[in-house]
């Protein structure tokens, strides 16, 4: 049993704030030193901050693999040899720069991973930092950062055109929080040159300092792949046979006819397989006709037509269908829970390909998932790579894709029968819809409710019409929007009805607890209504059952909400459960509840069908029918066991 909580809106923690630095030239003239124990203090503390800055800062032409290495190295070196002077910063009374500790190895971490970018010079040894780091090393695997989104592949493009030190006074500014002033000294102190001209560079590329505590740039939250198996086997044979090994390799990077070019962000090929190269060439993709879905029975994505301005660019085609058969350490891929990421088993078909705010897309599927593929525009080296199961989608669940992400905003690719887009706020029911511009199925750009912090205050979601009505779907940050409806498991209707955006209205915000779970419909529920002790009014009793792509893993909410109350607030959750759902539609749920005359209550309230409560614990009591009040004391616990018309039990849902 939990006390009543108004559910927050989704978003991310504010990181903690950073502080300033000057260079050391100062420190001579404070006399103010660090020892080893000191800085060995605060690079533990912040290591994984520490970590961060020198995987930003590093050259992006190491590769992810080695740049994640490096960073680490850099990172655990830092500690000085004795005790140091430290540079003078006017620190803040809290967060890591008020040690001076923490503000020595930082500076010391900038400076290596900046020399790790120059050039080597032809008459002079290298620097250890631009060396391959000897420690850590890791043998049969490759490392590489959690894949983002794209909008964080457009910010790593982004940094990457930079110069080392504009990147590092991005990265001051952005992820240290750093007043120019106070840049200005940092960079100094690490040996910058031309401070200016850094600081001018980074002012060329768009804040965006959340996106830099992204877990795509950390270093210390990593994905693990092995590397090339085969090239492992071979290392281990004589080396005659390790030569005929690599020299039919080479002869199996290219295809039959000349081949067809590189690969962009694709691993290499090993081994010829009759299958997989047809799956891999783009003159088999399959090409449904735009006329096709007005002659078909059927509503779901197999009847889609290929979109886009680059449908007939054969060498996109290409390099989508090699990243996606063999992806490199060069792309991100990300898919929904329980959605495989492995190649193609035939050729796929291709619903879209075209140039989306800069970024080539193109949208795949197979029958069981949609793959989409984004490179930079000016770009053949970097790409990513999402996955989303989508069997049985049929419909409302078919109506719509993630085309691209970019600035907070999403577009979607619509279904061939989708006739107007429109977008909803779903936390004002009565405020009406605002027209979106379709153009060859491609939405205008919308607000996703993925992007909102703080009071949830908007959630926006897309309105589809189509010959068979009007649909709900709602960004979950996943490939494929869930279809949002409304009413008794069994007899649901979709929820952009009056009646059913009425519904969803206190209970949208809650939608941001199911996010990211390969969530494929949302359904909401008001199964009961409870007179409140003391005369505080009526409450409502709401269900919210959340189905996935894979078939488990359904998610429950049971929420309440008091007289006058703007939001819900969710009691209690389960997981892996069938009530509230078609197969079981009774629900049985409490909470602490707290009146306005200031006495503590155990509330509870069964589905209809529901005919005896019984709570046991440090606040027991029972009562006939579906609904249950006890008084009781703050800190309460209770379980919850009903029993059904029919004589069966039912246990409180948690």
């Amino acid at each position: 049993m939990q006390s009543q909580d108004v559910v927050p809106s989704p978003g991310r923690p504010s990181s903690s704030a950073g502080s300033s630095a000057s260079p050391a030239s100062a420190a001579s003239s404070s006399g103010l030193l660090v020892d080893v124990e000191q800085a060995e203090a605060a690079l533990v503390e912040h290591y994984p901050r520490l970590a961060r800055l020198a995987y930003l800062v590093l050259p992006p032409d190491l590769g992810r693999g080695r740049r994640v290495l490096t960073a680490h190295a850099l990172t655990q070196r830092a500690l000085p040899r004795g005790r140091t002077p430290v540079p003078v910063i006017p620190a803040q009374s809290t967060g890591p720069d008020s040690d001076p500790g923490y503000a020595l190895v930082r500076l010391q971490v900038l400076r290596t991973a900046l020399e790790a970018g120059l050039p080597l010079k032809r008459m002079a040894w290298p620097k250890r930092s631009q060396l391959p780091p000897f420690l850590p090393q890791v043998w049969g695997l490759k490392l590489f950062p959690r894949s983002g989104g794209a909008e964080e592949l457009a910010l790593d493009q982004r940094l990457s055109a930079l110069s080392g030190p504009a990147r590092a006074a991005y990265v001051l500014r952005g992820l240290e929080k750093l007043p120019d002033t106070d840049v200005r000294k940092v960079l100094t102190a690490a040996g910058v040159d031309d401070v200016d001209a850094a600081l001018s560079e980074a002012g060329g590329v768009a804040a965006r300092s959340a996106l830099l505590e992204s877990p795509e740039f950390d270093p210390c939250s990593l994905q693990a792949r092995p590397t090339d198996l085969m090239r492992r086997r071979q290392h281990t044979k004589a080396a005659l046979a390790a030569v005929a090994a690599v020299a039919v390799c080479g002869a199996l990077l290219g295809l039959p006819g000349g081949g067809w070019g590189p690969d962009g962000a694709a691993a290499p090929a090993y081994a010829r397989n009759p299958a997989a190269e047809a799956a891999l060439d783009p003159a088999r993709v399959t090409r449904v006709a735009p006329t096709a879905w007005e002659t078909s029975a059927r509503t779901d994505f197999s009847v889609w037509p290929a979109r886009g301005g680059l449908t007939g660019d054969r060498e996109l085609l290409r390099r989508a269908l090699a990243v996606w058969a063999r992806p490199g350490e060069n792309v991100r891929v990300t898919a929904t829970t329980g959605t495989p990421s492995g190649g193609p088993a035939g050729p796929p078909q291709l619903l879209y390909a075209g140039t989306v705010d800069d970024v080539r897309v193109v949208i795949l599927y197979d029958g069981l998932r949609i793959a989409r593929y984004a490179e930079p525009k000016d770009s053949t080296t970097r790409a990513a790579l999402d996955f989303a199961r989508v069997d049985g989608a049929t419909g409302p669940e078919a109506n719509a894709v993630v085309l691209s992400r970019t600035d907070g905003n999403v577009r979607y690719l619509t279904a061939p029968w989708v006739r107007k887009a429109a977008e909803r706020d779903l936390l004002k029911p009565g405020s009406g819809a605002m027209d979106l511009a379709l153009t060859d199925g491609v939405t205008a750009p919308l607000a996703t409710p993925a992007v909102q912090s703080g009071t949830c205050t908007s959630w926006n979601v897309l309105q589809l019409t189509d010959s068979f009505g009007t649909r709900l779907l709602t960004d979950l940050s996943e490939l494929v929007p869930a279809h949002l409806t409304a009413g008794r498991p069994g007899s649901t209707h979709e929820a952009s009805g009056a009646r059913g955006l009425r519904a969803w209205a206190p209970f949208a915000c809650s939608l941001s607890a199911v996010r990211g779970a390969g969530v494929r419909t949302v359904n909401t529920w008001e199964y009961a209504t409870q007179p409140l002790p003391d005369a505080s009014g009526l409450a409502a009793w709401v269900c919210t059952r959340a189905e996935t792509w894979r078939g488990d893993g359904a998610r429950v909410l049971a929420q309440f909400q008091t007289p006058g109350g703007t939001y819900g607030s969710v009691a209690t959750k389960a997981e892996n459960v069938p009530a509230c759902g078609p197969r079981d539609p009774h629900v049985l749920a409490g909470v602490l509840w707290k009146s306005q005359a200031g006495s503590w209550y155990v509330l509870a309230a069964g589905s209809r069908g529901t005919t005896s409560i019984t709570a046991t614990g440090t606040a027991g009591g029972s009562a006939q029918g579906s609904l249950l009040a006890v008084k009781t004391r703050q800190g309460a616990h209770a379980e919850l066991k009903g029993t059904l018309r029919d004589g069966r039990s039912i246990n409180g849902l948690g």
